[in-house]
């Protein structure tokens, strides 16, 4: 969803990458590597071709220099996707992804589309996912009340998106609400 200016006052889609980064994701390693520490924990030891979970960005940084495969995670393939889309379509509710599924597709499908079957139908998919969900994400916002809203099953990049504007709605609404209970309440 593209908002104006004045209402992007949240986390960016680079900085949301950033965080999906930390996900683990399993990869094939093309070179041995004994176990490493970071900061965010140690990971390995690599000995091809048994198959090792890592974070998203270690992932990559390997991919780049053709040091590992990146094993696609369960959800994101053709079969599993074309099932959300036609629940996103069919269905009132929001279908049940990972929390930061668009996020963790990005990144992987810029880095290692070789290691995904027909990566460009994949891309076509979650485009088509990410627009329902928006579509849905409008209504609902379009029947905002003061008390609350409940839009369950979004992702960490729809909250983000719709952030900004909700935070605005709600107190204009709540002044709304306050300014006519004194009406209501006199003779």
């Amino acid at each position: 969803m593209a908002l104006p200016t004045p209402l992007r006052a949240s986390v960016t889609p680079a900085e949301l990458e950033l965080i999906a980064s930390e996900q683990l994701v399993e990869i094939v390693p093309l070179v041995a590597m004994e176990r490493t520490a970071f900061i965010s924990g140690a990971y390995g030891p690599l000995r091809p071709p048994t198959k090792c979970k890592v974070p998203i960005w270690m992932a990559t940084n390997l991919k780049l220099k053709k040091k590992c495969r990146v094993v696609p995670p369960d959800w994101l393939n053709v079969e599993f996707l074309e099932g959300r889309l036609t629940q996103e379509t069919s269905e009132a509710g929001f279908s049940e992804m990972p929390f930061r599924f668009a996020e963790v597709a990005k990144v992987l499908l810029d880095v290692a589309p070789d290691d995904f079957p027909n990566p460009d139908k994949i891309r076509s998919l979650l485009k088509d996912i990410r627009e329902a969900r928006q579509a849905k994400s409008r209504e609902g916002l379009s029947k905002l009340d003061h008390s609350e809203l409940s839009l369950p099953n979004l992702c960490s990049m729809e909250i983000n998106e719709i952030r900004p504007f909700f935070i605005r709605a709600m107190g204009v609404l709540t002044d709304l609400v306050k300014e006519a209970q004194p009406q209501q309440d006199a003779p």
